[in-house]
């Protein structure tokens, strides 16, 4: 567990370490209603599940990559801006703040070596968004 926090400090996350967190972010926004409705109805056209795809991986990227304090503020920017280039799709229901929120819980829970946030979601204890 120290490993994980040490190489986080060091510069980001080491490939490694990923998995766990790339597989709780894309079960996050396979349980968000907003994206997986833009997906269902291909509203960024056919590749819209690929799209999806597209932004876990920006996603995990994202606070992999940065070298500096990441803001929920910027994450919030980061999923409006994937919903409307990518799906045509503008969210007003508050959800896109409710899962940056949750995604950074759950990447700061990573971070200090609880996983306690990614096992709930695969086992399906936290409700839908």
């Amino acid at each position: 567990m120290e490993s994980v926090v040490a190489a986080a400090h060091s510069g980001g996350l080491k490939p490694v370490f990923l998995c766990p967190l790339h597989e709780g972010i894309s079960k996050l926004l396979s349980q968000w209603t907003g994206l997986q409705m833009a997906v269902r109805n291909e509203w960024g056209g056919r590749d819209s599940i690929k799209k999806s795809e597209q932004l876990s991986s920006d996603i995990l990227s994202w606070f992999s990559q940065s070298k500096e304090v990441l803001y929920v503020e910027d994450l919030e920017n980061l999923l409006y801006e994937s919903l409307l280039l990518s799906f045509n799709t503008e969210i007003e229901d508050g959800s896109i703040e409710e899962v940056a929120e949750q995604l950074m819980i759950m990447h700061d829970e990573y971070l200090q070596g609880d996983h306690q946030f990614v096992n709930e979601l695969c086992i399906g204890s936290l409700s839908r968004i």
